[in-house]
């Protein structure tokens, strides 16, 4: 009698099983350690993302609108009775050991100074629309520098040293604090100077890469013509096929740096690639202004006449400032340098700048963000009270102004003081390296800790100096 056949499963002894599947767990485990990497790749933080600051801060960023060139101090912000009543009479005290070149005799100014706001702030006649925000503002009177030419002043303004490549401030504001908004960058420069130093006013020098300002333009570009360059996609790719690419390029990458170590350059390249992809789809909106209120472009002086160029450039600031953008600087490039021609040419320079500059102003504070924004306004200098070329005025780092405004700042005082004439700081001096430490302290960073090593020490914005100005904090 035969028997129905049985299907069944062998049974498989443990040995047999190892035997037969040993070759595998090479697999797994190179699975598993792909697998760690990844994660450990992903979690790796990015060097823009949002740091905490060192204590609480009283600003979240910084606009600088910087007047290339040196502005007068006596001519705009730090009133002389005793330089107009003294006109074409000799300084009656001695002038500087290191001049640029030959001055004559004392220069009145050619305009009159009138006081503003609650705070009787004296403001020349070249700055109306400002003179009407006084009470914002702090006017610092008594800044010096250690430099009076311009290369070496303006590089000492915009990163601590006149002497040596160095990083820029708004490179360290990213570097301490990084970008409140990881589709752009941390720091942003419109129009920048292509002179007095270049590239380095807003380089990181030694810090990583990704910490340094994207230019928007140039001097020689006109603001509407600016625009964050590399963000437009060359290929017309579809957005998810250049994601795969740029997904492939990052892997590439990763891999060449695992195998050749530490690499500063090429992880700035990885992350600036990643940014730049963020940045085309937010940087082309954000650069449109057509969806601003005919009222609002009409306060920058967006319209045609002489204030349309750096109306744009302040309305842009304003818009980058709200975007989370951590320095923002605007640039009056290369206008401020009368040698001669005083008279005429100051007074083209104010009406380009001074109606957006008040605009800016008013906007922040009806938006609610001059409260969290520093506003500072300055040149790499000042210039003498006595005359040159007949009607001009020659460099001087000696005492000059700057204010600032906005941001845990005290407004409506004037801190410091030059001499009768407007040469020399005398009261309450404030270095640049002052400045400095200031400007970080508003932002929540202390200037001793915020430190980056390189050639075996630490260096700071503020090298081996610096003192905060406590008494102009809110």
């Amino acid at each position: 009698m035969l028997r129905p056949c049985c299907q069944f499963t062998p049974v498989v002894s443990r040995r047999e099983m190892l035997r037969i599947s040993g070759a595998g767990f090479g697999g797994m485990a190179l699975a598993a350690i792909l697998g760690q990497q990844s994660i450990a790749d992903s979690q790796k933080p990015n060097p823009l993302a949002s740091k905490p600051p060192h204590f609480a801060p009283k600003a979240k960023r910084v606009i600088f609108l910087f007047m290339h060139g040196g502005p007068s101090q006596v001519d705009t912000f730090d009133y002389k009775p005793l330089l107009t009543r003294d006109n074409g009479k000799p300084l009656p005290f001695d002038k500087p050991r290191v001049v640029s070149s030959q001055t004559g005799n004392l220069l009145a100014s050619p305009w009159k100074f009138q006081q503003y706001g609650q705070s009787g702030a004296w403001v020349s006649d070249l700055f109306p629309h400002v003179g009407r925000c006084a009470d914002d503002l702090c006017i610092i009177n008594g800044l010096w520098g250690s430099n009076s030419r311009h290369g070496a002043a303006l590089l000492e303004l915009h990163t601590g040293s006149d002497t040596f490549v160095r990083p820029s401030m708004g490179s360290w504001i990213n570097y301490g604090l990084g970008t409140e908004n990881e589709n752009l960058p941390g720091f942003i420069t419109v129009c920048p100077t292509l002179t007095h130093g270049g590239v380095n006013a807003y380089s990181s020098a030694f810090l990583p890469a990704i910490y340094q300002g994207t230019p928007l333009g140039n001097a020689s570009i006109p603001a509407d013509k600016a625009a964050i360059p590399f963000i437009k996609n060359a290929d017309n790719l579809p957005r998810n096929l250049q994601r795969m690419e740029l997904d492939l390029v990052r892997e590439l990458n990763q891999d060449h740096l695992s195998k050749s170590g530490a690499d500063s350059a090429l992880e700035a390249r990885i992350n600036s690639f990643e940014l730049a992809f963020q940045m085309q789809a937010a940087a082309p909106e954000l650069q449109n202004i057509d969806g601003e209120s005919a009222a609002t472009l009409k306060a920058y002086g967006i319209d045609g006449g002489p204030t349309q160029n750096f109306g744009r450039q302040c309305l842009m600031a304003r818009r980058f400032a709200e975007r989370g953008v951590r320095f923002v600087q605007v640039s009056h490039s290369y206008k401020w340098d009368q040698h001669g021609n005083l008279k005429a040419e100051h007074g083209r320079n104010a009406l380009e700048v001074d109606q957006p500059i008040a605009a800016l102003l008013t906007d922040l504070k009806q938006r609610g963000l001059l409260e969290e924004t520093l506003v500072l306004w300055g040149g790499e200098f000042g210039r003498t009270p006595v005359a040159q070329g007949g009607d001009g005025r020659d460099h001087n780092p000696q005492g000059y102004t700057m204010w600032l405004a906005g941001g845990g700042i005290k407004g409506g005082i004037r801190w410091g003081a030059t001499d009768d004439y407007g040469y020399y700081a005398v009261e309450d001096k404030v270095h640049l390296h002052d400045l400095h430490a200031t400007m970080l302290h508003l932002l929540g960073l202390d200037h001793l800790r915020l430190t980056y090593k390189y050639a075996g020490r630490d260096f700071r914005l503020t090298d081996v100096a610096g003192e905060v100005v406590t008494g102009i904090l809110a």
